[in-house]
């Protein structure tokens, strides 16, 4: 027997809201989003094999945490949150890496995973402009301009406000106009 009333607008909605397991709702998650996901850690990253490790590790956390979403309809917004911030922490790593790799002696260079779609010169001057972006000018404009996101998305994404988010794109798209200008 149950506290609430069978017409009750509680009982109504869960009546119609589906109760997918985690296996369930990340498996159509990942469908739809394992593509766009990835090239939005590529644009922060800029390693096709990091981003491809970072987005499978938010899949396996919001899986390990999918109990405790409070709303699994935001699954999506939380899994965009989960790969910018392993994003951070992955270029976090590449720079303590490369900060101990300059004691030793360098090994010899081999071409990026990612070569493949940095093929156009256009396309990588574009990427070399955005790497040097700051890092919340450069992750506001991924968001905004490769996934096409609202200001309120990106608020949500980021944890910032949306003053913050249209000034770090505002200030963002200025530099990176300005250094495209002096590349090509």
């Amino acid at each position: 027997m149950t506290d609430r009333p069978p017409d009750s607008p509680a009982s109504r909605q869960a009546s119609r809201q589906p109760t997918w397991t985690a296996d369930q709702a990340l498996e159509q998650l990942y469908a739809a989003h394992w593509r766009s996901l990835v090239r939005l850690s590529v644009l922060l990253v800029r390693d096709q094999g990091v981003a491809e490790e970072v987005v499978q590790d938010a899949f396996v956390a919001v899986h390990g945490r999918w109990g405790r979403l409070r709303d699994p309809g935001r699954a999506l917004a939380y899994l965009r949150q989960t790969v910018v911030n392993r994003s951070r922490s992955a270029l976090r790593h590449r720079a303590v890496v490369e900060r101990h790799a300059a004691r030793r002696t360098p090994p010899p260079e081999e071409p990026g995973a990612d070569q493949a779609a940095l093929v156009s010169d256009r396309r990588a001057a574009v990427l070399d402009a955005l790497r040097a972006l700051p890092q919340r000018q450069r992750e506001v404009l991924a968001l905004r301009y490769y996934l096409d996101l609202s200001e309120a998305e990106i608020s949500d994404t980021l944890g910032i406000s949306r003053g913050a988010v249209k000034s770090h794109a505002s200030r963002g798209a200025a530099t990176l106009r300005t250094l495209l200008e002096e590349q090509l």
